[in-house]
């Protein structure tokens, strides 16, 4: 069963700083890449940034470079993905999804989490 359980989550200032994890446990694929995606209301769900199977490559939507780094620790029963999001701003509000697959840049998704919300107040 695929499990991809995400945490931190919340409300923070602008200028700020949450750090998100997604724990994926019984993926079906073999060295998947990870990563996070966000959503707002009446948009479609836009790519924020993704590592690969060994962390040594990750890529970044242009407008969270140098302020979110994605990193990730692989275990033998499950893999967990972080997001360290700084220097927050009232538009990176969102809710943020954890996903697995290929090329994620290119939503190549094979599995999605539950979301979590993150709230940035101006």
């Amino acid at each position: 069963q695929v499990q991809l359980v995400e945490a931190g989550g919340g409300l923070v200032q602008a200028g700020g700083s949450l750090r998100l994890s997604c724990a994926a446990s019984g993926v079906p694929r073999n060295k998947y890449s990870m990563g996070w995606f966000r959503q707002t209301p009446g948009k479609e769900r836009e790519f924020v940034a993704t590592i690969s199977w060994s962390g040594g490559s990750t890529y970044y939507e242009d407008s969270v470079k140098g302020r979110f780094t994605i990193s990730r620790v692989n275990a033998y029963d499950k893999n967990t993905v972080y997001l360290q999001m700084n220097s927050l701003k009232s538009e990176d509000t969102a809710v943020y999804y954890c996903a697995v697959g290929g090329d994620l840049a290119r939503y190549q998704t094979d599995y999605w989490g539950q979301g979590t919300q993150v709230t940035v107040s101006a």
